[in-house]
């Protein structure tokens, strides 16, 4: 797929160029913002399995799916956030409404620790409906709030910073993008650590409410720097355009493409840059003919704009889906969680690492990488190799998804030797109990997983904004965490799949060492089929030589998943 340049006409330029607004000043409070957000929101996911094992009484695989449930709907509501901000509300008024909604949910998750009426009531009885509602309407509130502020704060960060016929914007746009990952990424080690550190020694009560008292915080100082934003308007429906988009074109199937694409043969919008359609996806290009180019259409037409913004969508959908299952293998705190703590984790006789604050390593990799890429090794082959940018965004996603391959890789190799030790020790029927296996084995995973995460994720955000134009900007970041809904959406399948097979097969089987370990094969070869859709396809024999080999695999493992 083609790789757009700082020339490339799909990146639009609607701010005003006497602006006084916008710049790096308004950076400490937009970044600020998503930093407080990611501190509240990510620190109450690490340590909520075991909320819900110990204090709704919910088991480990229920409890895994309603978590990875939550953040798929967060996520998918990310998509419904980028409708408003680009089509109605614009990304200010959308922010401001994620974060209200962010905070009265953080509320709300306090009060279900502060009332005791608001959980079963003792360790045998199951969960009311009531209280589950309740519960369930604090998830609700926070992911209506994740999703008006992920897809949002990027984006809107981008307005400040990009000008008119600027000669630096892509390179703008690429540090930006790094840097804001950086960011994020530090307010994620901090709420993997600290706010996980609060929860375990003071209690949920005092772990509930910082996250509350930080989501507050964020809201205020946003709104603080709102006289200092650049605030793009919002334009009519994108989706209500590429709906028309589709039904005229349906509706024109048979109308002749016109023999020479002269100044008025297809409807242009007022003040726009673009005359005809590309040649790519042509059918959908009879939406915008105009079959009388000397005077103005008499019946309603598309225009161009409209008619490349649905292709920009549609020629995404390749690189879009083949993330999925990249997110399918990150999206695993709360099995780290659990898996940790059966394991030891102390670093001295007095100190042992948090089970939920594991994935902080991910988070560490990550935010190192994204920094020494953008000052490192991008300057280095800039200098040597004659690529000012680094590496194509294409090469990135690539070796991202090759490494979540050999994270998963390793991931279950630990897993298996987890598992022996188990089984010597005669715990294999005790899931409680800590093995004598230190944790830090988990570490290595974790630093390959983040290192993917790094090497994909900024690549693909990178590429989705350079292929839309700026008025698409929020649906960019909107489609990306519709990708990490769909990868929530998909383990958690994989979550009641295997706990339902394996307990199938074994109903006296505590639930300790065998669904972890046929999940995270599972996971194995899942990553290895996507790389193979990814670049392989055209290696018929490698590719068969991959699939004999999982399958022989599989059935060592009495799995049957082909």
């Amino acid at each position: 797929m083609e790789e757009l340049t700082g020339s490339s006409p799909k990146i639009t330029q609607l701010l005003s160029p006497t602006t006084h607004n916008g710049g790096f000043r308004t950076m400490p409070f937009i970044i600020v913002n998503e930093s407080f957000e990611k501190v509240a929101s990510y620190g109450l996911m690490p340590n909520m399995i075991f909320y819900l094992m110990k204090e709704y009484n919910l088991n480990a695989a229920t409890g895994t799916t309603i978590l990875l449930l939550w953040s798929a709907t967060s996520n998918a509501f990310a998509i419904v956030g980028a409708f408003l901000s680009d089509s109605y509300l614009g990304r200010f008024r959308v922010i401001v409404l994620g974060s209200i909604s962010s905070l009265l949910g953080m509320i709300l998750l306090w009060l279900t620790a502060m009332v005791p009426e608001t959980k079963p009531s003792s360790p045998l009885s199951q969960p009311s409906s009531s209280q589950l509602t309740l519960l369930f309407s604090s998830f609700l509130l926070m992911s209506i709030g994740a999703g008006c502020i992920r897809p949002c704060s990027i984006a809107f960060g981008a307005d400040q910073l990009i000008k008119i016929d600027g000669p630096n914007n892509e390179g703008i746009l690429q540090s930006f993008f790094n840097w804001f990952y950086a960011s994020t990424g530090i307010s994620t080690i901090l709420a993997l650590t600290v706010i996980v550190y609060i929860q375990d020694h003071f209690g949920w009560k005092v772990g509930f409410a910082v996250p509350a008292f930080l989501m507050l915080i964020a809201a205020l100082l946003f709104l603080v720097g709102s006289p200092l934003y650049i605030k793009v308007k919002a334009s009519k429906s994108l989706f209500t355009g590429f709906f028309q988009v589709l039904v005229l074109a349906l509706r024109n199937r048979n109308l002749p493409f016109p023999v020479n694409s002269s100044h008025g043969c297809y409807h242009q919008a007022p003040h726009s840059e673009l005359i005809e359609p590309t040649k790519n996806l042509s059918f959908l290009n009879k939406a915008c003919i105009n079959e009388n180019p000397s005077s103005n259409p008499k019946k309603k037409l598309c225009t161009v704009d409209q008619v490349e913004s649905l292709k920009s969508l549609v020629r995404v959908i390749p690189i879009w889906s083949s993330g999925i299952i990249l997110q399918v293998i990150i999206n695993q705190s709360s099995f780290t969680a659990i898996q940790a703590s059966t394991m030891d984790r102390h670093l001295t006789s007095h100190f042992q690492i948090p089970a939920g604050s594991f994935t902080v390593f991910l988070v560490l990799t990550l935010t190192i990488w994204v920094a020494m890429y953008d000052r490192v090794i991008v300057p280095l082959m800039a200098k040597y190799m004659r690529k000012p940018r680094g590496l194509g965004q294409n090469q990135r996603m690539g070796i991202g998804i090759l490494v979540s391959v050999a994270a998963m890789a390793v991931s279950a190799g630990v897993e298996m030797v987890r598992r022996r030790s188990a089984i010597g020790e005669g715990l294999a029927d005790n899931p409680l109990r800590v093995v004598n296996m230190s944790a830090m084995w988990l570490v290595p995973q974790q630093c390959l997983l983040g290192l993917a995460e790094a090497i994909y994720a900024v690549a693909q955000i990178e590429f989705f904004y350079s292929h839309f134009s700026k008025n698409m900007a929020s649906v960019a970041m909107g489609i990306f965490t519709l990708g990490m809904a769909a990868g929530n959406l998909i383990g958690s399948l994989i979550v009641k799949i295997v706990d339902g097979v394996t307990k199938r097969g074994a109903r006296k089987r505590k639930p300790n060492m065998r669904v972890e370990q046929k999940q995270r094969f599972v996971m194995v070869a899942k990553g290895l089929y996507d790389l193979t859709v990814y670049d392989l396809m055209d290696r018929p024999n490698l590719k068969e030589y991959i699939f004999g080999l999982l399958s022989y695999c599989a059935r060592k493992q009495d799995l049957e998943i082909f």
